[in-house]
């Protein structure tokens, strides 16, 4: 009997949990949920005989390791900040790990002992980074089976509202980490433009974004997204004169957003005073960035109410987080959106044309997202994988190769998510 350790019971695990307990329930595996919230967890897996919750502080190694140690395959959905303690102890215990996140520079470091150990250490496996991978590498692939010569490479991902729940002027209902939305982009990107390196600063970001028409949807902003750089070699596309990974939003959406960053009221670092401060009192900084275009959606926010803000926000990252939480809801009946476009401009026999790849999937409520399936079911599916010898790979991973990509593609094809595809001459 195979069991299966998942951390974590979040907005991001609804799905992969009945997906696993669906496979469990087949199969007579067991699936344990650790999760710090324990009534979030029992939540989640129900009265499903094959589930079982248990209350974790990440933080315990004894109990940490007591977890992992009785499990075949261990899933972290934990904040990455928690990854690492979770990769040691499956390093400890001989188990294989999935995460949804970017692999940092401690993850990487411990790819020696990961290979040493015959174990396989699969990241950004979730929606993005892990779906848009497999996707766009899986169209690379065919491009290239056919002589063609890529010449550009744009790949955008969004987590939208769907269009029957979209009902405030920023075109945007929070399905995920609140504080990722407000954090999203601190990073600045990187990226190359007709063989230019571009790199762009955070508050650069917003200001001009790109823009995407996509039919029954209409037209959507995007901004560059982290370091594409460093995924050229991984994607093998050197000669491609352009490479660029972006967020999508709505237009309106970076517009506000731009002046909201600029006002400073995404930082997270600095020191809020709050007692007796208000909300039009912190927001003061964005008085003069207002005009025609952003003051709808800034004022949706209640930026400038006199009411106070909660005095237990230390920084104006958590004074922001707190109104986006609360303005900007799902309500139970809301559906999400997701939505993943790959283009791909590319030479083949003489012809210039694009490869257009289309992904659009819409959540069921605000707890059956569409969020959630695009994260969770590729890392249930790529568990259930390994567990059945069909990706016997060790080392340290992302889903690059098609020993990884084909097989999730193909099940999740069976679970209604999959790209449809259009080449157009350019």
């Amino acid at each position: 009997m195979k069991k299966i350790l998942l951390f974590g019971a979040g907005k991001s695990a609804t799905s992969l949990i009945h997906y696993l307990i669906y496979i469990c329930v087949a199969r007579d595996w067991r699936l344990t949920v650790a999760e710090t919230n324990l009534e979030l967890a029992l939540s989640k897996i129900g009265h499903a005989p094959q589930a079982t919750a248990v209350r974790l502080d990440a933080d315990d190694e004894t109990a940490r390791d007591a977890l992992v140690a009785g499990a075949d395959i261990v899933i972290s959905l934990l904040p990455p900040s928690l990854h690492y303690q979770v990769a040691l102890t499956c390093l400890k215990n001989n188990k294989h790990l999935l995460t949804a996140s970017y692999l940092d520079a401690a993850i990487r470091a411990l790819e020696p002992a990961i290979r040493q150990k015959g174990l396989l250490f699969l990241g950004e496996m979730g929606l993005d980074p892990g779906l848009d991978h497999m996707s766009a590498l899986q169209l690379i692939r065919q491009i290239r089976s056919e002589g063609g010569v890529i010449r550009s490479f744009h790949s955008h991902t969004g987590g939208l509202v769907a269009p029957e729940s979209d009902d405030n002027p920023w075109h945007y209902k929070i399905s995920w980490n609140p504080r990722n939305v407000v954090l999203a982009g601190a990073a600045g990107a990187t990226y190359r433009e007709r063989n230019k390196v571009v790199t762009r600063s955070y508050p650069e970001l917003f200001n001009e974004p790109g823009t995407v028409w996509l039919p029954g949807i209409g037209m959507l902003a995007w901004y560059p997204n982290r370091d594409s750089l460093s995924y050229i070699p991984l994607y093998d596309l050197e000669e491609a004169e352009t490479f660029v990974r972006t967020t999508l939003r709505h237009p309106a959406y970076c517009r506000a957003w731009s002046a909201i960053v600029r006002a400073g009221l995404t930082d997270d670092k600095t020191p809020v005073h709050t007692p007796g401060l208000s909300y039009a009192d912190w927001s003061a900084p964005l008085r003069p960035l207002i005009d025609k275009d952003n003051r709808e959606q800034l004022e949706f926010l209640g930026l400038f109410d006199r009411t106070p803000v909660p005095v237990t926000a230390t920084t104006s990252a958590d004074i922001l987080q707190g109104l986006l939480e609360t303005r900007l809801a799902m309500q139970p009946a809301d559906k999400d959106m997701i939505v993943m476009i790959h283009e791909i401009g590319f030479d083949c026999e003489g012809r210039t044309s694009m490869a257009r790849s289309i992904l659009v999937v819409k959540g069921e409520d605000s707890l059956h997202t569409a969020m959630a399936r695009t994260v969770g079911l590729p890392l249930g599916i790529a568990a259930v994988l390994v567990l059945d010898g069909r990706i016997p790979l060790t080392g340290l991973h992302i889903p690059i190769l098609p020993e990884i990509y084909e097989p999730v593609l193909e099940a999740l094809g069976r679970q209604d998510i999959r790209f449809g595809h259009v080449v157009s001459p350019a």
